[in-house]
């Protein structure tokens, strides 16, 4: 084991003093988050929790028993009291009547929203009769490493009887429906000393009629099977033992971001896949083990683990003794095809006559000897969230193959539930995916007002964005905002100086190892000076050209290679500026630069063109607001160049203006935004001018 017993047992999180004065429900959302709280008690969105509440009826005003339990597709961790679905108990009970066999389960489902108490808008989960027909006030059910380790054993109900006596029992695999419900009710009449039941191949059902017995009652069986199995495995090596080690951490992130970029160009065909990178020492013991191969062919067998991580994951033919990534990178179209014609087979050995339509036939599930685990997925969450279900997973296989046999799913079972109808139903009602949903972006200048403001637009739309910037100060500061606006997922930061060409390299490598690759890239680094000609010396003159123009190639080059790796096509939007185009008196350094800018992107759109990449260019002009470049010497510069202080340029600006209107940062973000976005998916080498109107940098 991976660590000492005191470190895997679970705390008791309860607190008399935090439930001072809560009703029954609250007191099951309490119950709930501090369940959720910890991952090794249930993976994200899995289990559930409910409790049987006394609630006056609002038609009747009589007294009437309420089943409070979480909605479907809710995460007891993070719910909220608006994430329970309530339904009538009396109802409930009476859908027995209509019951006409476990042929005609899934018809139930459609019976539950006659059952809804005060109109509650929360759909019911298929869990729902699990818990209503438990003749018990709070029933939890979790799907615990340790507890799923004994569940997928081939001697799982032996097992269950050695830990657990009869405190515990055991029923046969049962996919979750209203039959298991009654079988549930069945045992409790049957074994009305029991305090639970694990599930085969499934989890644990514990209850008690107050919410914190329910609540002790889950963590000390957990805790139980959690003691048992490290007394069990503590001095056997696990997988069979080690077949291979680790690379150093540098090594192993180097290659996984020259795999994920590849990887992602193959995943990527119906939409955008972003990338997730697991190397922790549980992901590491399992891949560098003997077993390996057998233990990943056998399948998950929780069913949340393989609806997250499909039926089985891939393994990369890479071998840590001789690191050869070319050799890795050539034999990929072919492992990866092999794979699909795989699941396709499956598919058709599985499927019935009203089974819906084949799905994403790709691995979720990349496996590296020596270097670790990569999931691939719709978005950033949902690709760590499976990643962390395969840890699980992996969790599971450990103990259960040290104690016994581990046993996936049998494949019907597995396909009857990857392909479930009401799954599929549940799928369908999904929101349509947002414009710049799976994409990844790379924002130079990511501190600055342009920078953040394009960054926070292209997040709107569901895009993962890395901000880049050499103000590692301001670039803290812009990553907490936003990350705390749109979730941590989605956002990272990298201290980059454009004009460093290993730090640029370096940049690109991190946003393939932490999304899998980059779609857009934003060069908007800026720096600006003014000067006579007569008074511009020669270190200014290439400072300008070193960011403006050198670290504009910089960035494209990296851009363009992984671009090419992916094989999906981009966006380059270079943030110029209206004097790349019209002349400026005492600025001909930062002129000159920016015009070598719009020339760049020029040659790099006929250059990107076959590849399917896009290079365009925004030319600002006066954007004054959360400008880096206003905030030093180049405003004083300007304002003495035009005889006036801040405000008097500010206006100075918007009154030369064709439009009389200043322009700000998020008018050059909704300008990125439009040459990232497919609206422009025609559009290369064009210049969108937004200056309110200049008429000497209109294009000809």
């Amino acid at each position: 084991m991976l660590k000492t017993v005191d470190k895997l047992l679970l705390e008791n999180r309860w607190n008399d003093e935090s439930i001072a004065g809560m009703s029954e429900s609250e007191l099951l959302l309490y119950r709930s988050n501090i369940l959720g709280a910890d991952k090794r008690v249930t993976n994200y969105g899995g289990g559930n929790t409910s409790a049987k509440v006394t609630e006056i009826d609002p038609l009747t005003g009589e007294l009437v028993q309420v089943l409070w339990v979480k909605g479907s597709g809710g995460d007891i961790g993070s719910i909220k009291m608006d994430g329970f679905s309530t339904l009538y108990m009396d109802k409930l009970s009476a859908l027995k009547k209509l019951y006409r066999g476990d042929a005609y389960e899934d018809e139930m489902v459609g019976y539950l929203p006659h059952c809804t108490f005060r109109l509650n808008p929360r759909a019911a989960s298929i869990d729902t009769p699990l818990h209503a027909y438990v003749p018990y006030a709070h029933v939890d059910h979790v799907h615990a490493d340790a507890i799923i380790a004994i569940a997928a054993s081939q001697d799982s109900r032996a097992l269950t009887k050695e830990i657990f006596g009869d405190r515990i029992g055991w029923l046969p695999w049962r996919r979750p429906g209203f039959e298991l419900g009654l079988w549930l009710a069945a045992f409790c009449q049957e074994n009305p000393d029991a305090d639970g039941v694990i599930l085969e191949s499934h989890g644990l059902f514990t209850w008690s009629d107050t919410a914190k017995s329910c609540y002790d009652k889950t963590i000390e069986v957990i805790n139980h099977a959690t003691e048992w199995l490290h007394d069990k495995t503590a001095d056997s090596p696990a997988f069979g033992g080690p077949r291979c080690t680790s690379l150093t951490t540098p090594q192993r992130r180097d290659v996984a971001a020259a795999l994920m970029p590849a990887i992602r160009g193959f995943v990527s065909g119906s939409q955008h896949m972003v990338g997730h990178f697991n190397d922790s020492p549980e992901v590491l013991e399992f891949v560098n083990a003997n077993d390996l191969e057998a233990l990943a062919a056998l399948g998950t067998s929780c069913p949340d683990h393989f609806l997250r991580t499909k039926i089985r994951p891939l393994v990369i033919g890479f071998d840590p003794a001789q690191p050869d990534i070319e050799d890795v990178l050539k034999g990929l179209p072919a492992q990866i095809a092999a794979y699909r014609d795989d699941y396709c087979a499956y598919y058709n050995r599985c499927k019935r006559d009203d089974s819906p339509p084949l799905r994403d036939p790709n691995a979720v599930v990349y496996l590296v000897p020596g270097v670790g685990m990569i999931t691939f997925a719709k978005d950033k969450a949902t690709a760590r969230i499976s990643g962390e279900f395969y840890v699980n997973a992996i969790n599971v296989m450990r103990g259960a193959s040290a104690v016994s046999t581990y046993q996936g799913l049998p494949e019907q079972e597995a396909f009857d539930i990857e392909y479930w109808l009401l799954e599929e139903a549940k799928l369908q009602r999904m929101p349509k995916p947002k414009s710049l949903a799976g994409r990844v972006a790379l924002v130079t200048g990511g501190a600055g007002g342009i920078g953040t403001a394009t960054a926070t637009r292209y997040l709107s739309e569901g895009a993962c964005v890395v901000l880049a910037d050499i103000d590692s100060h301001g670039l803290a500061v812009a990553h907490k905002s936003l990350a705390q606006q749109f979730g941590q997922d989605v956002v990272r930061s990298v201290v980059m100086d454009v004009t460093n060409e290993a730090a640029v390299i370096k940049a690109f490598s991190e946003s393939a190892i932490e999304y899998g690759g980059a779609d857009i890239l934003v060069s908007n680094a800026g720096v600006a000076s003014s000067a006579p000609i007569e008074e511009t010396s020669l270190a200014l003159w290439n400072k300008n050209m070193e960011i403006l123009s050198t670290g504009y190639f910089l960035v494209s080059r990296e851009a363009f290679k992984l671009m090419r790796v992916q094989g999906m096509g981009g966006a380059i939007v270079f943030v110029a500026s209206k004097n790349g185009l019209a002349a400026s008196p005492n600025a001909s350094a930062y002129c000159t630069a920016k015009a070598s800018e719009i020339h760049l992107a020029r040659c790099l759109a006929l250059e990107g063109a076959g590849a399917g990449i896009r290079v365009n260019v925004v030319n600002p002009d006066a954007v004054l607001k959360g400008s880096k470049i206003w905030e030093g010497e180049w405003l004083e510069q300007r304002a003495a160049t035009y005889g006036t202080d801040k405000q008097g340029l500010e206006d100075m600006y918007r009154e030369r203006s064709l439009l009389k209107r200043s322009v700000l940062p998020e008018d050059i973000a909704e300008a990125c935004y439009f040459f990232a976005a497919d609206v422009s998916a025609k559009s290369t080498g064009n210049i969108l001018n937004v200056d309110a109107g200049n008429v000497q940098s209109f294009t000809r």
